[in-house]
């Protein structure tokens, strides 16, 4: 129980409970296991808990046709199946699947809104991160809609290394490892794409890449090949 507190209580969304609530609603949690690749939900099922990520890489996507289109990547400590839960009879909006073995706690809807309901400060957070988040599948639209292929896949690098980089010995170590075909499904185009622009910023030495991870070794020429 202690263990889940600690976790949630680094969570924007439960920063403002106190140490007696976070233990209450800590105890309510389930924790389950992941394999690589295994699907935690599909979208439109019933949306009946929220899911905080205690390790590993979970992936949000949709299929449009037979294309995969990535939403979202989210690792430890981060939440998601918000938006469901908070609607009655409410189905997932998209799939998600992890990428790597990966431990999540579960939440039940009843007991989420046990405690949204007595919580203003709950409420209001809640309110904060859907925002957020709506904010950002905006720009992800706004990107889908009027930047070039390879405007979106440099973007998309970038990203990556401000959500999930690590400094080390002066370069940012992207730590989450992305094929190149995942990384086509989060910018909406073709695998071989991708692999002709990392393959430059490899030549230009703006990154290198081991094991499926990228490093950026020179941040201020990946941002000046980002022409908007």
């Amino acid at each position: 129980m202690e263990q889940v507190a600690d976790l949630i209580r680094k969570i924007p969304l439960f920063q403002d409970l106190t140490d007696e609530e976070l233990l209450s609603i800590s105890a309510l949690f389930f924790e389950r296991k992941y394999k690589k690749n295994a699907i935690i939900f599909f979208e439109e099922d019933p949306g009946e808990e929220l899911f905080v990520i205690k390790s590993g890489t979970v992936k949000i996507y949709k299929i449009d046709n037979t294309k995969q289109i990535t939403l979202a990547l989210f690792r430890s400590g981060d939440f998601f199946g918000e938006m469901s839960i908070m609607q009655k009879e409410g189905t997932r909006s998209a799939n998600a699947e992890t990428l790597e073995p990966s431990i999540v706690f579960t939440l039940k809807r009843s007991t989420f809104y046990e405690y949204v309901g007595r919580s203003p400060s709950l409420c209001l957070r809640l309110l904060e991160v859907t925002m957020n988040r709506l904010r950002r599948a905006n720009e992800q639209i706004h990107d889908l809609t009027f930047l070039d292929v390879r405007t979106r896949i440099l973007k998309a690098v970038h990203q990556l290394s401000m959500e999930y980089g690590e400094t080390k010995l002066g370069s940012i170590q992207i730590t989450v490892k992305l094929t190149h075909q995942e990384i086509a499904n989060m910018v909406g185009t073709v695998r071989e794409s991708v692999t002709k622009v990392l393959q430059e910023l490899q030549d230009d030495r703006i990154i290198s890449i081991q094991n499926k991870q990228i490093r950026i070794e020179n941040m201020d020429g990946l941002k000046r090949k980002i022409v908007y």
